[in-house]
C-alpha cells in the first residue's frame, strides 16, 4: 500500500480554486466559495432535540440485543 502525503494548504487551497473555477466558472466557484456556513447548533440543544425523537424502547432494544 502507498503512503499519503497531505499537501500544504497554500496548494491544496490553490487547486481545490483552479478546479472549482474549470468546473463551474469564475461566478458560480466565488458564489459557492460565498455559501454561508449553517450555524452550529450548541450541544446541549443538539441532545435535547436528540432526546425529544427518541423511541426509548425502540433504543434500548436496538442497543442490548
Amino acid at each position: 500500500m502507498k503512503a499519503a502525503a497531505f499537501l500544504a494548504e497554500e496548494e491544496l487551497i490553490r487547486r481545490a480554486a483552479e478546479i472549482l473555477i474549470e468546473k463551474l466558472g469564475e461566478v458560480e466557484a466565488i458564489r459557492f466559495l460565498s455559501l454561508p456556513k449553517k450555524k452550529r447548533m450548541e450541544s446541549v440543544e443538539r441532545h435535547r432535540s436528540w432526546q425529544e425523537s427518541l423511541h426509548k424502547e425502540a433504543f434500548f432494544a436496538e442497543a442490548f440485543k
